[in-house]
């Protein structure tokens, strides 16, 4: 999985924070991802359900992909990514997590950063339409976690051939408290407002403060509702900080300095198995990634070449 010949991103003169990169990255729109896709219904154990949209393409290679906290399969990255793999010629499935998107009001637990059982059962689904061929996997933020904990073993049967993980918060705890400080308190009552309104149940959401942080919307409801004894609990079950040497799975992993809130440098630390590639750019704050110069995609959008790069190599 080399990453030598990869363009670096060079952030524009009006977008070289971390900050800018993240939020300039999400307002600036991106083209709609033209294909009509085939909406399916991926049962869960206990009754739960999530709801994919299939891309089917000519190629060998089968993508899932998973978005962020609070995000759906309507996200401008997900269909970004969905033109990527309609390019090389790749089936996509872009999946709705728990209660999310399409999925809203269909699943009575929550989604969080440990669901890898949930990414195993789409797996699981795809591996029974297209039995002989390659399956990758690519989770953005909150998903990147749940996927390297597939892919460590420890939840989870069914795992890719091979997986991208982008910007995961992997040290969950230490997430949870950059996002309650100084302007990183934007994205945490982004995230509460946009997570409260895809809880379906009113009373559940109603016991989550309107300016609730992330870490009381994970003590009031993700825990308890997910089967942990409480936030601590989940923090600790769910982080692959020190499970990334277990990995034996092709993977890359891709980050930023500038995240402003996932720290780089809880990488550098973690051990990795030989299976693990760690790339870390400059610049590109928290899934922004917005480049200065075109891409050789025809963008500014740095991360749709990453990930094109990355597909193409893994």
């Amino acid at each position: 999985m080399p990453s030598h010949d990869l363009i670096p991103c060079i952030p524009p003169s009006w977008a070289r924070s971390g900050h800018a990169q993240t939020i300039m990255g999400h307002l600036l729109p991106s083209p709609a991802f033209a294909a009509s896709g085939k909406q399916l219904t991926i049962p869960l154990t206990g009754g739960d359900s999530l709801v994919a949209v299939y891309h089917e393409g000519a190629g060998n290679t089968v993508v899932y992909v998973f978005h962020g906290l609070s995000g759906d399969t309507d996200a401008s990255y997900m269909g970004r990514t969905a033109a990527v793999c309609a390019r090389l010629g790749y089936s996509v499935f872009l999946v709705n997590h728990r209660g999310a998107g399409l999925g809203y009001g269909l699943a009575h637990e929550p989604y969080h950063s440990g669901r890898a059982e949930d990414l195993s059962a789409a797996l699981q689904f795809g591996r029974k339409l297209h039995p002989r061929k390659k399956h990758v996997a690519i989770g953005f933020s909150l998903s990147g976690n749940a996927l390297l904990l597939l892919l460590s073993g420890r939840r989870g049967t069914t795992k890719p051939n091979a997986a991208i993980a982008v910007n995961a918060p992997i040290a969950l705890e230490k997430t949870s408290l950059a996002l309650k400080t100084g302007l990183n308190r934007i994205y945490d009552l982004r995230f509460v407002h946009d997570c409260r309104a895809q809880i379906a149940n009113p009373a559940a959401r109603k016991r989550v403060p309107r300016l609730a942080t992330i870490r009381d919307f994970d003590a009031l409801y993700t825990a308890p509702a997910s089967g942990f004894r409480d936030r601590d609990h989940y923090y600790a079950t769910c982080s692959t900080l020190g499970v990334l040497n277990e990995i034996q799975t092709p993977t890359v992993l891709l980050t930023a300095k500038d995240d402003p809130f996932i720290d780089y440098r809880d990488y550098l630390m973690a051990p990795l198995s030989p299976s693990v590639h760690l790339h870390v750019e400059e610049s590109g704050g928290h899934m922004g990634y917005l480049s200065a110069l075109k891409t050789p995609l025809g963008t500014r959008r740095w991360l749709d070449y990453a990930l094109w790069h990355f597909l193409t190599r893994i």
